[in-house]
């Protein structure tokens, strides 16, 4: 099979679940078009804004993506195409789709509140803050590993000190992003143009932004860059959401949509060759460091973004419920930039099996195989390999960095909720407290850490975050469960993928403690004594939360009618 094979297949499987299996699930639930959103009933001007379903799925899609479904394919690849693309379609209809609707489902029916808060009013006060503590040590995670993806990416020089003309291209054009996105939050807020006056001078300041930063490409070092990155984080994840966070968010979802449709038009006329085997077995041996993987769980925690993330159901409840303007737009904000996602996790699958020779994976960093590959699709139509290395790049780089802000503010709100519950007086805080949910405090207490992680680069975080990321999707799932019984609603369709993913990412979160332990007998890294930690903390707490829940899930105990 080939890959446009490959890629109409796909396309026609996401599209059919979209249209059949969204719209039943959104009939089943309930869609109340007349109801008033939490973007208008708890209107604060800085989280709760009222957006523009094309905006709110800019930011929901530009979030979710980030490096996830470009790396984990990749990655995944040693088992070969058949079983990466099995899941990726089966996950992302069954699995992803439906854990991101049912998060945003929950979260704009309770104030658009976050995941941890409706497991406070659903299961408990205690499975409430575990959830949060889970959610927190996660984001630090996500933080380290995407920060560090982005400084490599910007890194003006390679290994030998000369420079790169493309990473420092994506540099200059990555920082433009962020003051035309300011500037374009100005348009939108204190104007009132119609949508597609908007849209053109979001598509005017983007190639004016990728116009400048070809032609004048700064460098850098990727320390630098990563403590810029830090420093920028800091600043967007206290920022209203309307003055950044929703324009760099609409921006970049042209950009990511634009690389999706040069990678699709590159693909049917390329028609590339899938060049890696069907599949290569159960169980894989690295060559290099004698390293064993085995397709159950490997697979299902290394695909995570493309199929099924937990990340995304923080992103859901946390940021883009709050700017949900009409109940209607749930289903294509959701359901439907997550099968967005399995689509390009599918062209990602497609440019490594293109790249890959008889001895294997291609050498390069997943975000290097994705880019060089696509370059090489568009050369097909006339386009300078060059030119369109740069502007994947950009646009990989894009992904990563929108994330990166998103689960930043995610992580400083669960860190604030830990200590504030639904029946508390904020009023009349304990000075301990107020420090403790002050926003600035959370926010450094958050970055300081995933700074020191990052030191320890993504390579080796890639791994734990993974299994990480899968038992949040599991939880999740849990949560959403517990709600639909507890409110009369029928949400026997997330208790298949709950039970699946409870069982692979316990199975992996023990596998990766026990490889851990295994590394720091042979040598002592502190980065890894950290990650270890984290491991620990992070099974501990999956656990009681999925205890508690189960146990409210399956009680005897009778709702209330009003429930």
């Amino acid at each position: 099979m080939n890959g446009l094979v490959i890629i109409l297949l796909a396309a026609l499987v996401l599209i059919g679940g979209y249209v059949f299996y969204g719209r039943f699930l959104a009939k089943k639930w309930g869609i109340d078009p007349n109801a008033k959103t939490p973007a208008y009933t708890e209107a604060d001007g800085v989280d709760y804004v009222p957006a523009d379903t094309n905006v709110v799925f800019g930011h929901q899609f530009a979030s979710i993506a980030g490096a996830g479904p470009i790396n984990g394919p990749i990655q995944a690849a040693i088992f070969g195409w058949v079983p990466v693309l099995l899941w990726i379609l089966i996950g992302g209809v069954f699995f992803g789709a439906v854990q991101d609707f049912s998060a945003m489902y929950a979260s704009v029916r309770n104030k658009g509140k976050s995941i941890g808060v409706i497991i406070e009013k659903y299961i408990g006060k205690l499975g409430k803050r575990l959830f949060l503590l889970f959610t927190w040590l996660f984001s630090i995670l996500v933080v380290a590993a995407f920060a560090d993806v982005v400084a490599t990416t910007f890194n003006g020089f390679d290994a030998n000190g000369a420079k790169v003309a493309a990473d420092g291209a994506v540099a200059t054009t990555s920082i433009l992003f962020i003051l035309f996105a300011v500037a374009l939050g100005m348009f939108l807020k204190f104007t009132r143009f119609p949508a597609w006056a908007n849209t053109i001078v979001a598509i005017a300041l983007l190639v004016g932004s990728i116009a400048i930063g070809v032609n004048a490409p700064i460098y850098f070092s990727r320390q630098f860059w990563l403590i810029f990155v830090f420093i920028y984080i800091m600043i967007a994840c206290v920022t209203p959401v309307w003055a950044l966070l929703q324009p760099r968010d609409y921006l970049n979802s042209y950009l990511l949509i634009a690389m999706m449709a040069m990678a699709f038009i590159g693909i049917i006329i390329y028609n590339p060759a899938m060049n890696l085997p069907a599949f290569t077995g159960f169980k894989i041996v690295s060559a290099s460091t004698g390293s064993v993987s085995y397709l159950f769980p490997t697979l299902f925690v290394t695909i995570a973004c493309g199929a099924v993330s937990g990340f995304h159901s923080l992103v859901s409840s946390g940021t883009a419920s709050k700017q949900i303007k009409n109940e209607k737009a749930m289903l294509p904000v959701s359901f439907g930039a997550m099968l967005l996602e399995s689509f390009l996790a599918v062209i990602a699958l497609v440019c490594v099996g293109f790249a890959a020779t008889s001895t294997g994976l291609p050498e390069g960093t997943p975000a290097q195989v994705f880019a060089s590959s696509i370059a090489t699709f568009l050369t097909k139509i006339g386009l300078p390999e060059s030119i369109s290395y740069t502007l994947i790049t950009l646009a990989v780089s894009a992904f990563a960095l929108t994330s990166l802000d998103s689960v930043a503010r995610v992580g400083r709100l669960s860190f604030q909720e830990l200590f504030i519950d639904a029946d508390t007086d904020t009023k009349n805080l304990s000075p301990v407290v107020k420090v403790l949910s002050n926003t600035w405090f959370a926010t450094l207490l958050t970055l300081v850490l995933a700074f020191l992680l990052a030191k320890v680069g993504y390579l080796s975080i890639w791994p734990l975050f993974g299994s990480a990321n899968q038992m949040l999707s599991a939880l999740a799932l849990l949560a959403c469960a517990v709600f639909f019984k507890k409110t009369k609603r029928q949400g026997g369709y997330l208790w298949i993928p709950m039970f699946i993913m409870l069982g692979v990412t316990f199975t992996a979160i023990v596998l990766k403690i026990r490889d851990l332990v295994i590394s720091l007998q042979a040598q002592f890294v502190s980065g890894n004594v950290i990650q270890l930690i984290f491991a620990i903390l992070l099974l501990i707490l999956g656990i009681v939360v999925a205890v508690e829940g189960l146990r409210t899930l399956f009680s005897k105990k009778k709702e209330p009618a009003n429930a």
